[in-house]
């Protein structure tokens, strides 16, 4: 095989020691990826910021490009084969880091309205990798999950798959489908001023899906008429370019990093480097585990005393991954220009803390009940004497 060339985003962990097992890499910020950068790339890897087309391939010898994200609509999918460039997408990669978003998000939620979480209906909206386990974390946690799910419905004639209808009395909404503009289910402003106004009153809506399925206007109007309980935001119409203004009015706000585990991304860097062996047709050699660093919260010793279950839950989740950081961090950018906004976000997003999921870490726990104990385990935490 000849020496190959493969062009990465600079934000893939690891991008330069799995992919320079095939080739020579070159490091570059997704939005940086142009034709030009193209010209001698063979392998080229991508994250969600890069729109890959016939425009930004057309002329270079890239004949494999592979995307380290779970979703793939900014790849323009059909027009890659009869370029005769092969794609990969890494479906799923970071599925149980946005649901361990998602619990972080309720259980902040839970603690600073005082309510809790046992027994509320949570309308799923996208039933795939990430909502599949999205309606896992909502059963551990005592929740009775809503699935909605059209295409599913229609391929498995399944009846836990409902139509949208019997969603609009849930306590808590969330959204994880991906973005399609056509076909029997698109998506783009699925959630509209009609959606919301079918909402039971005190609804908390959730979106950790694409950014473009909420009408923003319509979520806007909505809040000002006090007809949701919460909202949670972790994706954004015109990213980077946000709506500042919706920063500051929706209950957590952060930067598209719902799915910004460690384990995440380092399942991304290595279901596409698996791709591109098995395309070039030789045996993938680098193993991203092994090079993994240790969790920087390995234990945490918890003393139940008389706190609730959402207490504990809530604090013992914010020492592993402390959400509020995040919505911070998003809020401090309202202060900046909106050009410096834009690239704020960004930066945001390439200098994430290292954030590692629950199995990493063991909990030690005194004076909780036998459900507590059973709560943690389902979420995935190492429960130890």
């Amino acid at each position: 095989m000849s020496a190959l060339t493969i062009l990465a985003d600079e934000n893939i962990p690891l991008a330069r020691e799995a992919f320079g097992t095939l080739g020579e890499v070159r490091l570059l910020h997704g939005r940086r990826i142009t034709r030009d950068a193209l010209s001698d790339v063979d392998l080229l890897i991508v994250r969600a910021i890069t729109n890959v087309d016939r425009s930004l391939l057309a002329g270079s010898p890239v004949r494999f490009v592979g995307t380290a994200t779970s979703g793939s609509d900014h790849v323009a999918i059909d027009e890659l084969a009869p370029m005769g460039v092969a794609f990969y997408a890494a479906l799923g990669c970071n599925a149980n880091a946005v649901a361990e978003y998602m619990v972080a998000a309720w259980l902040t939620l839970a603690r600073r309205r005082g309510r809790p979480l046992a027994g509320r209906r949570v309308g799923i909206v996208g039933v795939g990798h990430v909502g599949s386990l999205v309606a896992d974390k909502a059963r551990a946690l005592g929740m009775v999950p809503v699935l909605n799910d059209p295409p599913k419905a229609r391929e498995t004639g399944d009846a836990r798959y409902r139509p949208l209808d019997e969603l609009f009395d849930c306590d808590i909404i969330t959204c994880h489908t991906p973005l399609t503009r056509d076909g029997l289910d698109p998506t783009y402003r699925l959630i509209s001023d009609q959606f919301f106004s079918r909402l039971t009153p005190g609804a908390w809506f959730c979106n950790a899906g694409r950014g473009e399925v909420v009408d923003e206007a319509a979520l806007g109007r909505a809040l000002d008429r006090g007809h949701l309980g919460a909202a949670v935001l972790d994706v954004w119409d015109h990213e980077p370019a946000i709506d500042h203004q919706l920063v500051a009015r929706v209950d957590i706000a952060t930067p598209h990093i719902a799915g910004y585990s460690l384990e995440g991304k380092l399942n991304g860097t290595a279901m596409v480097y698996t791709a591109a062996c098995r395309f070039l047709g030789v045996e993938p050699i680098w193993v991203g585990e092994a090079e993994a660093p240790p969790p920087p919260v390995p234990r945490i010793t918890v003393a139940v005393a008389e706190r609730t279950d959402v207490d504990v839950l809530a604090d013992v989740v914010a020492a592993v991954y402390p959400i509020t950081r995040d919505d911070e961090a998003l809020r401090r950018t309202a202060m900046m220009t909106s050009a410096e906004r834009g690239a704020a976000f960004d930066q945001l997003r390439a200098t994430y803390p290292m954030r590692r999921e629950f199995r990493q870490t063991a909990v030690a726990i005194t004076g909780g009940s036998s459900a507590l104990t059973n709560t943690l385990r389902a979420l995935q935490f190492r429960v130890t004497p």
